[in-house]
């Protein structure tokens, strides 16, 4: 699990979108926290801390605290906006969490040992990654930082599956059916000459004025 961290946050007494302008133009990004059969709590949150954060890797798989007037809150952001011209932060969404709660993320996938791959290494070909994160289910304080799996001895044509991912206790996969994570494919130029190969050519043929009147004539 990432690192967690602390994030002091304001209460919001007012909200809207001219309330939320507001906030944006004096450093902060509206938010809300929910979840626990609470009541929603309208806060803002520091923009230039939350947009690193964001950017920095793991933002939707760490529980953190939010300091709302003191009062501690352990959660888990679970969604947010940016302004589709932008791309600036424009809200999020934080999950209250505690020690019993069990949260559904998507966990990052990496590849290790491409070099021994022959079919990467020897043959040219390429890492086809189906999914790049994984959807689990396990306790918000358990939730993983990425899955790694091995890729030595993958030929051309060999896949990786969800068998191979080794879940720690308590992580459980959203779906018990088995699905491919990521395959090695031929190289694509070789793939460019095969459909060259099988496209047969097209004659061109000119047509000439001894062509044209073989030509049946159509008349009124």
């Amino acid at each position: 699990m990432s690192e967690s961290y602390t994030v002091k946050a304001e209460a919001r007494e007012k909200v809207g979108k001219g309330a939320a302008r507001h906030l944006r133009r004096n450093g902060m990004v509206p938010a809300v926290i929910y979840g626990d059969k609470q009541e929603p709590l309208p806060i803002a949150v520091p923009y230039k801390e939350t947009f690193l954060k964001l950017h920095g890797g793991g933002f939707l798989t760490t529980v953190i605290t939010i300091d709302v007037g003191g009062k501690q809150i352990k959660v888990l952001p679970k969604d947010y906006q940016l302004d589709v011209v932008k791309d600036t932060l424009t809200h999020v969404d934080y999950l209250r969490v505690s020690d019993r709660t069990e949260v559904t993320v998507r966990i990052p996938v990496h590849f290790e040992n491409e070099d021994a791959a022959p079919g990467i290494k020897a043959q040219d070909g390429t890492l086809n990654v189906v999914h790049h994160d994984i959807e689990v289910v396990c306790a918000a304080q358990s939730i993983p930082e990425g899955f790694t799996l091995d890729l030595t001895g993958l030929e051309i044509g060999d896949a990786v599956s969800s068998s191979a991912l080794k879940l720690p206790k308590g992580v459980r996969l959203t779906t018990d059916e088995e699905f491919v994570i990521a395959t090695i494919v031929p190289p694509m130029a070789e793939e460019v000459d095969e459909l060259d190969a099988e496209t047969p050519e097209t004659e061109v043929i000119e047509q000439t004025d001894a062509t044209a009147e073989d030509e049946p004539k159509t008349g009124n």
